[in-house]
């Protein structure tokens, strides 16, 4: 996939986190834990396979929330570079590289999906 056409894609939140606001603007995400299905076998036939949902939580700083604010399903990656870039007084490439990384790390976590 071309860089440009990455770009073009819209970063959608997944609809199984939650989030809590901190009083100094940061953001936690409240994700569910994916167990591999081996894992599962084991821990099942070891008896320790617990039947409750188990979360993980990522506490965001001040610059990762901008950018989580800014996912809402309406806005390509490119625009929110850009609205990051100027928020922060970057330069477009360096917004870009850290913008980019933040949001595949997101996505590897299952925090977000392209459409």
């Amino acid at each position: 996939m071309s860089r440009t056409k990455a770009l073009e894609y819209t970063p959608v939140r997944s609809r199984q986190i939650s989030e809590i606001r901190l009083d100094s603007g940061e953001v936690i995400i409240e994700y569910p834990l994916i167990v591999k299905p081996w894992i599962a076998a084991v821990a099942k036939r070891l008896g320790r396979l617990q039947e409750q949902k188990q979360t993980k939580k990522l506490q965001l700083d001040v610059m990762g929330t901008s950018v989580w604010d800014l996912v809402d399903g309406e806005r390509s990656v490119r625009m929110i570079i850009q609205i990051f870039a100027k928020t922060h007084r970057l330069e477009n490439r360096e917004a870009e590289i850290s913008v980019t990384s933040f949001l595949r790390q997101l996505g590897q976590r299952g925090l977000l999906g392209m459409g």
